[in-house]
C-alpha cells in the first residue's frame, strides 16, 4: 500500500499527509474522530481503512497517503479519546489528584467501551497521551519517590482501573446474555454457597461471609477503594 513502511516508525513524527499533490484534505484529527465514531456505533472490529474512507468521503487508496496501517489508526483512535481528559493544575493533594484522574479514566473507558481492546503502552506517545502523563507527574510531585517509581504508579492505577472496567463490562454482557435478573443469580448462587460453608471444610471463608455486607457494594465505592489502595501502596 502506498506509504507502507517496512520498519518501525512513529505516526506523529510523519507529515500530515505523504505524496505529491495539492496540500492535505483531512488532519489526523478528522481521520481519528471518524474512526472513533465508527467503533462508538459499531465496535472496534467495525474499524477498517475502507470504512473509515467512507465515512471520510475518501478512497481507500487516498486514506493510506495519511495513515499507513491500521495499527496506526488505533493509535490515532487511542489519542483522539484520551484528548477528552480534563487535567486541572495539582492541588498539591496528590492522592485525591489522581483519584480524580482515575475517575475521568473509567468514564471515558465507559463511553468508548472498545478502547481496551487496543489500549497499549506503545500508544503513550500521542500529543494528548504526553499531556496526561506530564499531568500525572505534575500531580505526583508531592510523593518522595524516584520518578521512575512515580511512572509505576501512574501504570498501576491504569491498570486497576482497566480491570475494574473490564469486569464491569463482562458482568453487564452476561446479565444481557441470561433470561433471569442479577438479584435472582445472586439469591441461587448465595444459597449454594452457604451450604458449602455450612460443611465445615471452609472455615476461613465461613468465618468471611459471617462478617461480610449481604447486599453487594455500590460499584463506586469499590472503584474508589481499590484505586485508593493502590495509591496508599507509594505513599
Amino acid at each position: 500500500m502506498a506509504g507502507r513502511a517496512a520498519v518501525p516508525e512513529v505516526i506523529w513524527a510523519r507529515p500530515e499527509r505523504t505524496g505529491r499533490g495539492p496540500r492535505p484534505a483531512y488532519r489526523r484529527a478528522d481521520i481519528a474522530a471518524a474512526a472513533v465514531r465508527l467503533a462508538d456505533a459499531h465496535g472496534v472490529d467495525a474499524v477498517s481503512m475502507r470504512r473509515v474512507a467512507a465515512e471520510l468521503g475518501c478512497g481507500t487508496m487516498s486514506l493510506y497517503n495519511y495513515v499507513p496501517r491500521k495499527e496506526n489508526l488505533y493509535e490515532l483512535m487511542v489519542d483522539e479519546v484520551s484528548g477528552e481528559y480534563e487535567l486541572p493544575e495539582p492541588t498539591g493533594d496528590w492522592r485525591g489528584d489522581m483519584l480524580a484522574t482515575a475517575r475521568q479514566t473509567r468514564a471515558i473507558m465507559h463511553r468508548h467501551p472498545w478502547l481496551h481492546r487496543v489500549m497499549t503502552t506503545l500508544y503513550a506517545t500521542g500529543p494528548n497521551a504526553l499531556r496526561y502523563l506530564e499531568a500525572c507527574l505534575g500531580y505526583l510531585e508531592p510523593l518522595d519517590a524516584p520518578p521512575g517509581t512515580k511512572m509505576e504508579c501512574v501504570g498501576m492505577v491504569n491498570g486497576t482501573v482497566m480491570i475494574f472496567v473490564v469486569n464491569e463490562f463482562a458482568m453487564a454482557d452476561r446479565a444481557r446474555a441470561v433470561p433471569w435478573t442479577a438479584e435472582q443469580e445472586t439469591a441461587v448462587r448465595g444459597a449454594y454457597l452457604g451450604s458449602q460453608l455450612a460443611t465445615g471444610r471452609y472455615p476461613r471463608l465461613a468465618a468471611l461471609y459471617a462478617t461480610a455486607p449481604e447486599a453487594p457494594e455500590d460499584p463506586d465505592v469499590l472503584f474508589e477503594r481499590a484505586v485508593s489502595r493502590v495509591l496508599d501502596g507509594f505513599g
